[in-house]
């Protein structure tokens, strides 16, 4: 079954934990919080007080996505606000072995991201010390955007030289037709805002991407 992660970007911020149960009882797996910090993406969201009080809502992982400068200065912050995994991008480290050994000595899971114009071939190596690869469908920064297929199309490379462990992820204009696309392609994780929190029937569409 998919692992379905619920993006909060797309929720209401004035009642953060009431959205949050409303899709944790929905059937989601995880919770997906985006923390940007308006330099490596275009966008201001949240910081460590807020996934502090987060973590008090969910019973179910939070997910922890850094679209951030620097992402190793904040690892420990957010690891002790509660944090269950780490996925930093690729595009903003100099050195990704030592930021994965700072996740992995945290004690949360390590995740790692790639934007759009980033390859597959560039990040392969890196797949044996992962527990999650998360593809960006689009260029990170805003929710809502349209899912741009050419991207789905590193996942099957990905797929095949990932260990059996690896969550595959994907996240960026997804819904139940490009869920679809993705998971048939090998993705075993979506990430999904708009899609859930602006449907009728949360659960319904929650079923519709496992």
């Amino acid at each position: 079954m998919t692992i379905i992660s619920p993006s909060i970007l797309s929720a209401d911020f004035a009642n953060l934990e009431r959205d949050i149960k409303r899709v944790e009882e929905g059937g989601a797996d995880w919770i997906h919080v985006d923390v940007m910090d308006g330099h490596f993406v275009p966008n201001i969201t949240i910081g460590v007080p807020v996934v502090k009080s987060l973590k008090k809502v969910p019973n179910v992982p939070l997910d922890l996505h850094l679209m951030i400068e620097n992402p190793e200065k904040y690892v420990e912050a957010f690891r002790n606000a509660g944090a269950d995994i780490i996925t930093f991008h690729y595009e903003a480290v100099s050195d990704v072995e030592k930021i994965v050994d700072m996740i992995k000595k945290s004690g949360a899971k390590v995740g790692m991201s790639i934007k759009p114009k980033t390859k597959a071939s560039e990040i392969i190596k890196y797949l044996p010390i992962l527990d999650l690869l998360l593809v960006m469908t689009v260029e990170p920064g805003f929710g809502g955007q349209a899912f741009m297929p050419d991207c789905a199309d590193k996942i099957p490379e990905i797929k095949q030289n990932a260990h059996k462990d690896l969550v595959i992820q994907v996240d960026g204009g997804i819904n139940s037709e490009t869920g679809k696309i993705c998971t048939s392609k090998g993705a075993n994780s979506l990430v999904a805002g708009s899609y859930i929190y602006d449907a009728n029937d949360i659960e319904k569409a929650i079923l519709s991407l496992k």
